[in-house]
Formats: C-alpha cells, structure tokens, sequence
C-alpha cells in the first residue's frame, strides 16, 4: 500500500521511506517536531506526523534553522495567513543569504582565478 493510504506507521517505516535513520526521527520529536502517539515504548505515528517530517526534511533542505521549521510547523493548524506571511518572510530572508553567499563565492573565485593566473606567468619566467 502506497504511504499516503496508510494511517499508521512506524518508525523504521519512516526512516526507510525517507532515507534517514531513526534516531533522526526521535531527535526530531525531542525538539518538539514530531509528537507521536505511544502504545507502550511504540511509538505510532500518523498521517500528520508524517507530513510534518516533509515539512521538516524539506526545511532542513533548503537550509532552515529548527527554530525556523518549529516556528512554521506551531502555525500548522493555526492561521493559514499567519503561516503564510511567515515562509514568505523566511524564504526571503533566506535567498538574501544564499545570495550574499554566492556573490561571496563568485568574488572568492575571481581572486583565486588572478592568483592562479600570477602564479602560472612567474613559474614561466622561471
């Protein structure tokens, strides 16, 4: 059965799904991420835990601090628009910084370019 049909999953059915380990999933859900049910020391998880984790792993993709993530995921059932202003807020902030990273990157590159390019005319006047 597909993941998105089941109600129920486990935890080694996650990480397997998503390619992380399971103590990832329980780091997780000490932050206060996750908040699965417990039958015993089982943990069960559900549909919105596992869409949550989505939300998480992109998150953690595209660079967002767990404080950012955990902001975002505390507006989940909350106010659409408020949870809305605040991505677009992070997003932006976010490229702000990858942008300032990349001119970083492409002025690092020109002067590792010219001290290449000095280094090769004096191993060739030598």
């Amino acid at each position: 059965m597909e993941p998105e049909g089941r109600d129920l999953f486990a935890i080694a059915d996650l990480a397997r799904e998503f390619g992380i380990s399971t103590r990832a999933i329980r780091f997780y859900e000490s932050k206060g991420l996750l908040a699965p049910e417990r039958v015993g020391a089982t943990r069960i998880f559900r549909r919105r835990d596992r869409a949550r984790l989505i939300l998480i792993l992109r998150g953690k993709r595209l660079g967002f601090s767990l404080r950012d993530i955990s902001d975002y995921l505390s507006l989940y059932d909350a106010d659409r628009t408020q949870q809305v202003h605040l991505l677009a807020e992070k997003v932006d902030q976010r490229i702000a910084l990858l942008e300032r990273q990349r001119d970083d990157l492409e002025t690092t590159i020109r002067e590792l370019r010219e001290i290449r390019k000095l280094a090769d005319e004096r191993l060739v006047k030598s």
